[in-house]
């Protein structure tokens, strides 16, 4: 499959692959099935990103031995890099203020932000923008499952017009989260509120690497054009460091 076909080759930014550290891969043997997965599914690259939170601690050096670790033991069937899924929580803003580089995709500035389903801060403008006073690049992670925003989704026209991108989640688009889910999806996708389409997987199972099943209907509702740019295109400039995605 050439790069620039339709079905195109996928980047995944957001996927729990590492065995053992959080709630997804549990053994060595399902990271190193999900990797296959993938690939077979037309994925190419898989960033790792373990959950930071008060239930995870996110300790980058390990991390980035499990990923050589996953690399080898997979036999690079899919390209490999680290990121983290960065819980937002005042504890976890300091740090990241304090030390950018621990929690990025990659050596990007880019950082996957996930908020919280209950309670969205009353100063988070002001956090976005301290983010990016600090030289980061927020990407919300699922917001179309956020029950905040799935009855308020025109809130997060506002972070992206202060810089902010967000990832949905592949099985969403399908149904996995529910019908409420799936058309806030659809709404952020009409409204060019979505910017990157990831899996998010955590098993084999449940949540698994498939993204094709996503990528067929993204086809139907915007587009092969569009449905590249959400799988392939804005996800490689995001691994590049690019800083010029604006939309």
């Amino acid at each position: 499959m050439a790069y620039g076909s339709f079905p195109p080759l996928m980047i995944d930014l957001h996927c729990h692959i590492l065995p053992g550290v959080d709630d997804g891969a549990a053994t060595w043997e399902i990271a190193f099935e999900m990797c296959r997965m993938a690939a077979e599914d037309g994925v190419r690259h898989i960033v790792a990103t373990p959950h930071a939170n008060f239930e995870y601690p996110y300790d980058r050096a390990r991390h980035l031995q499990l990923l050589e670790e996953l690399r080898t033991g997979s036999h690079g069937v899919v390209e490999l890099s680290l990121g983290c899924d960065f819980h937002l929580s005042y504890e976890n803003l300091q740090e990241v203020l304090a030390s950018p580089a621990t929690y990025t995709i990659g050596d990007t500035k880019f950082l996957l932000v996930e908020l919280s389903d209950f309670a969205i801060p009353s100063t988070i403008d002001r956090v976005f923008t301290e983010l990016g006073g600090a030289g980061l690049r927020p990407i919300i992670t699922h917001p179309e499952r956020n029950t905040i925003i799935q009855r308020k989704p025109e809130i997060l026209l506002g972070w992206i017009s202060q810089g902010c991108l967000t990832q949905l989640t592949a099985n969403a688009i399908t149904g996995y989260w529910g019908k409420l889910a799936t058309r806030t999806a659809r709404w952020l996708l009409d409204h060019n509120a979505a910017h990157v389409v990831s899996s998010d997987a955590h098993n084999t199972t449940s949540r698994s690497p498939l993204m094709s099943p996503a990528v067929k209907l993204l086809n139907q509702w915007v587009g092969e054009e569009r449905t590249r740019q959400l799988v392939s295109e804005t996800p490689a400039a995001i691994l590049r460091g690019a800083a010029n995605i604006w939309f």
